[in-house]
């Protein structure tokens, strides 16, 4: 995939996604002389994280018949400050199991799948991730 790029205004820029056109603004975080109006490119890294986690498992649960009702996901990300990069990014994700639960292997599969997706495998390994993929449904509640 393709995608170009400019700088409409100081400290932010604009992705156009080559496939199907639609528009990313990023800006400078306030902590580093920017506006903070929108994402900065680290928060994407952070986020990307979690939504290809996401994904994954979306994508794993439904080779496999599970069903999954809904996830909702909490990510934080932390600067380290020499050098400044992303030092360490935290993913609470949990998964709504549909009615048909299922069983404890297919959960430990989908939290493997889960922490091998492509952005998780691509970040430098000195950034700390931290991961915790849970499952609940109407009968009980697992967590790794």
């Amino acid at each position: 995939m393709e995608y170009t790029l400019d700088w409409p205004a100081a400290l932010r820029t604009r992705a156009v996604h080559g496939g199907n056109g639609i528009e990313l603004l990023t800006d400078a975080p306030t902590d580093n002389q920017g506006r903070g109006e929108f994402y900065s490119p680290t928060d994407l890294a952070a986020v990307s994280l979690a939504s290809c986690m996401m994904t994954i498992i979306g994508i794993r649960a439904d080779s496999r018949g599970i069903e999954i009702a809904g996830m909702q996901c909490k990510c934080e990300k932390k600067m380290s400050a020499q050098p400044r990069r992303i030092g360490r990014i935290k993913v609470d994700l949990i998964v709504d199991l549909g009615p048909d639960t299922c069983s404890d292997e297919d959960r430990d599969w989908l939290r493997a799948e889960g922490l091998q997706c492509p952005v998780a495998l691509s970040l430098h390994p000195d950034i700390d991730q931290r991961v915790k993929i849970s499952f609940q449904s109407a009968m009980s509640t697992q967590s790794s």
